[in-house]
């Protein structure tokens, strides 16, 4: 009975740490949309916090922390919390304070570290003065790549759900880390190249980015269903039922990320007339994740044609 009661505690633990990181980071990005607005009212967007906070409440008392199989209802809630105030920041985002202090070097790091010390006794007001020094851009990125870490440690630390073998959850982080990279390098790279010549190109690219996001509650694409293929009677299985592992990544692949970043791009580079090796390097990236998907959706169907016949015949030979 002490055992379980640890185990539970332990449990209790995982669940709340997560919920509490998504909730600070997404009050970070409320915090900086208010400062950059300058607008109090803005703060309202607290209130996207309160569907975390019942989630967290009842999967706490009726779940004991456990989260579900094929959905995380804490990422997508978070997301919901987060997107708003990044959709703000980039539809904001301007040319920089040339006094602003930059993140793209040890140097710049260091320098504001100083800062923080030279103040000596610090208060709530030093501290913001020290966020605030920091240029939009950077702020920009930096709630991208701390959203995108906190989706893969949050799952992590996560409880499992019910029927979710470690082996699956592994899989899936290492899903998850090659999703976030591809995200975090189109939504960098490719909003740098409209934002300052085609700004109404920048609502496009983030609904795009937003759409790819939700791929990280879904847990379609490693969460196998349960096999039947020993019981009695069962000699026959379905396509989507034999394959639902492999036909879930290939649909993220072709309508959720490789296919719509390969519009944006193509789009960028045909109608807008931007052009450079780093953007030609990830639409052929695309355009190869795309077609590879199609190709294996190809072998997957054509590879259940033979089962589905011999079985017919060997019925046939019984009757």
């Amino acid at each position: 009975m002490q055992a379980s009661g640890v185990m539970d505690m332990f449990k209790f633990i995982r669940a709340i740490i997560p919920r509490a990181l998504f909730i600070l980071v997404s009050l970070t990005g409320v915090w900086r949309v208010t400062f950059v607005k300058g607008d109090l009212n803005y703060w309202f967007l607290t209130f996207l916090f309160l569907p975390l906070v019942v989630e967290m409440i009842y999967t706490l008392m009726r779940r004991k922390g456990k989260d579900y199989k094929w959905f995380s209802p804490p990422i997508f809630l978070f997301l919901i919390s987060i997107i708003p105030s990044i959709w703000i920041l980039e539809l904001q985002n301007k040319e920089s304070d040339p006094q602003c202090n930059k993140l793209d070097s040890w140097e710049n790091l260091l320098r504001l570290g100083f800062q923080n010390k030279t103040l000596g006794n610090h208060t709530y007001r030093d501290y913001l003065k020290i966020a605030s020094s920091v240029c939009s851009n950077d702020w920009i990125l930096a709630l991208h790549q701390i959203l995108l870490i906190l989706l893969i440690v949050g799952k992590w630390l996560l409880p499992l759900g019910g029927g979710v073998t470690r082996d699956e959850l592994s899989q899936l982080l290492l899903i998850f880390v090659g999703t976030a990279a591809d995200i975090l390098e189109f939504t960098s790279e490719t909003l740098s190249d409209v934002k300052e010549t085609n700004p109404h190109l920048v609502y496009i690219i983030l609904g795009v980015w937003t759409w790819s996001m939700l791929q990280f509650p879904l847990h379609l694409a490693v969460v196998s269903k349960p096999d039947s293929e020993g019981e009695e009677g069962a000699t026959e299985t379905s396509l989507l039922s034999k394959h639902s592992t492999d036909i879930w990544s290939i649909v993220e692949a072709l309508f959720i990320q490789d296919g719509p970043f390969l519009v944006v791009r193509l789009t960028v580079m045909i109608h807008y007339h931007v052009f450079h090796q780093m953007l030609v390097f990830f639409a052929i990236k695309n355009f190869l994740v795309v077609i590879l998907n199609m190709y294996r959706l190809v072998v997957i169907c054509q590879d259940s044609r033979p089962s589905s016949a011999s079985t017919t015949g060997s019925r046939g030979n019984v009757l």
